[in-house]
């Protein structure tokens, strides 16, 4: 008989997954809504720095100077800043169920996440996601971004696991595939209900 393999780990994404996503597409869309911006120039100007500013190479003042306040405007970037960090929601379903396989099977939780350094330390103590996430590989930390498969290589050092004993959980389906290739198991997250079924497959059940 096949002995079942023990998942000891999770690596998780926050936007998508514990969170809405930070400052995707949506955001940024209803930003422009809000401030009347030009959406198109203001996505073709994100576009160009969203990986330096991802990666930790431009604060968030830097990033707004380069794509939205390039030139005068009638509002400040504090309360375009402000507009930001608002737009986060919690998916508490999501939360509570990790805080909760954690205790019960006593797992290693890492949050592997795009994220600009304001932003990704906003959500994590907004949220209080330190409570129950014991390594945040963020891009905005490490300074590089998925789809570069050294995060993953960076967390299973840092955790100290066996691929084996991993399960990812995310909603992008080009990432799953990654960690997959990896030797990770992973689960799109799609909804609480899918992937509390998934994860119950693999011997975590509520």
């Amino acid at each position: 008989m096949k002995k079942e393999i023990t998942v000891t780990t999770l690596f998780l994404d926050i936007g998508g997954v514990l969170l809405s996503n930070g400052w995707g597409h949506e955001s940024r869309r209803a930003s422009a809504v809000a401030f009347q911006l030009d959406y198109t120039e203001m996505q073709s100007r994100h576009d160009v720095f969203v990986a330096t500013y991802e990666e930790g190479k431009l604060t968030l003042d830097e990033y707004l100077n380069r794509v939205v306040f390039y030139t005068e405007r009638s509002f400040t970037p504090d309360r375009f800043k402000e507009f930001m960090f608002a737009q986060t929601t919690a998916d508490n379903d999501m939360i509570d169920l990790l805080i909760h396989l954690k205790e019960k099977y006593r797992l290693k939780i890492a949050v592997l996440n795009n994220e600009a350094r304001e932003l990704n330390e906003f959500r994590i103590n907004e949220f209080k996601l330190n409570r129950f996430v014991d390594f945040f590989i963020s891009s905005c930390f490490v300074h590089f971004r998925k789809p570069d498969v050294d995060i993953f290589r960076m967390a299973l050092d840092i955790a100290q696991v066996s691929s084996k004993n991993v399960v990812y959980i995310k909603n992008t389906q080009m990432f799953v595939e990654i960690a997959e290739d990896l030797g990770i198991r992973s689960i799109k997250h799609v909804n609480y209900t899918s992937t509390c079924e998934q994860l119950a497959i693999m011997g975590l059940t509520i």
